[in-house]
């Protein structure tokens, strides 16, 4: 039995599940498996495919590949691969096509996004009738998918993501510490709430500056200072009028002086090391990986107490607020930014929880695990 998949992800955009083929493939590496790619000519997902060390096939289109099952199959057979991986549901025709096709490959499908809507029309049962096993990464997008998907529970796993939490460990000296602060406009002193992710509305980011007016006015002898990471162009994921939205909102509010636009940053892990509380205010995220990398890095976080972010965040570990309450996220934010030991007492117990539950290593472990029963399986 061979121990070689290929990971087919037909997307021009860039982020969180077009990232995933590529942070998943040095740990599948690591833990015995051969990695394949397919992915669109030119795209960022064939770039991160040859930044992992992989090779990608590629085709100009996701019509021109299903007029390429023919080659893609012999490529299978030519480099004994049995195993094929989706990540994005409009692969699936691609993926459902090739194990028609040959009925002992074991095709897998991540739902990254979370259904919103049923898929049991006769296109449907047949494309997800194909797939060997589904992987939820949150229960809460498990609940949605058992009901929206034509496929019994027993194939349908929650499979929560991980990360590596090293990169995330403190290092930077004091020195380099506050020159990071003041580089993000931070006063001496302030506590610093940011706010990491793309500017765009289902983040949150008009419940956070809401809440930080209340803070101000609440609490004014209470230092603070908060901080907005993420792009602010198109280019960069962002949607562009709702930034202009966000810094006008700012400046009626008179909180220029009090929050930093920092921009795409490629330093996250040390912006977490300058950071006192993180906010994830996202209304419906289907796991919240941002949320572990706080975690992960000992920070206190707040989460929005809505879609997967309640299955990371316990009540040792971080705060919950209802996502759409500026003034629950006012009183979180108080709480938080008024005591430091217990700050220091979420971080610690988040940071453990991350070793103890959300490694990238234990996730790929589990999904390797997937690969191999199931391609075992089907050569039976």
């Amino acid at each position: 039995m061979s121990h070689k998949v290929m990971h087919i992800c037909l997307s021009n955009g860039w982020g969180g599940l077009e990232m995933y083929p590529s942070r998943i493939i040095p740990e599948l590496r690591c833990q015995g498996w051969e990695s394949h790619g397919l992915a669109l000519a030119g795209s960022r997902v064939a770039e991160s495919f040859g930044e992992a060390d992989v090779s990608p096939l590629t085709v100009p289109s996701k019509g021109r590949a299903l007029l390429a099952a023919g080659r893609l199959l012999a490529y299978l057979k030519t480099h004994d691969i049995g195993v094929i991986h989706c990540h994005k549901s409009s692969d699936l025709r691609l993926g459902a096509l090739l194990a028609t096709l040959r009925p002992s490959l074991r095709l897998f499908f991540t739902d990254h996004m979370g259904v919103t809507r049923p898929k049991k029309d006769p296109y449907h049962r047949w494309a997800y009738g194909r797939v060997t096993r589904l992987f939820s990464i949150s229960e809460a997008t498990r609940r949605r998918n058992l009901a929206a998907f034509p496929l019994p529970a027993d194939r349908i796993r929650r499979l929560h993501l991980g990360i590596d939490p090293e990169p995330y460990a403190p290092r930077l000296d004091d020195e380099a510490r506050q020159a990071l602060r003041r580089e993000l406009g931070l006063p001496e002193g302030a506590v610093a709430i940011g706010l990491p992710g793309r500017l765009t509305a289902g983040k949150g980011q008009r419940v956070w500056i809401e809440a930080l007016a209340r803070l101000a006015r609440s609490r004014p002898a209470l230092p603070w200072h908060g901080v907005l990471i993420g792009g602010l162009t198109a280019g960069e994921g962002s949607n562009e009028n709702y930034v202009a939205e966000l810094r006008e909102r700012v400046a009626a509010l008179g909180l220029e002086s009090r929050i930093t636009f920092a921009g795409f940053r490629r330093d996250l892990p040390r912006l977490f090391e300058v950071l006192d509380i993180v906010c994830v205010p996202s209304r419906n995220e289907a796991f919240g990986l941002t949320v572990i990398e706080a975690m992960a890095a000992g920070r206190a976080v707040i989460g929005a107490d809505s879609g997967a972010i309640p299955e990371l965040l316990e009540s040792d570990s971080g705060r919950l607020a209802d996502p759409e309450d500026a003034g629950a996220w006012a009183e979180a934010m108080a709480e938080l930014a008024a005591d430091e030991g217990l700050r220091r007492r979420l971080g610690e117990s988040a940071r453990r929880r991350v070793r103890e539950d959300f490694t990238l290593e234990a996730h790929v472990r589990t999904l390797a695990s997937e690969y191999e029963t199931e391609q075992r399986a089907g050569e039976r």
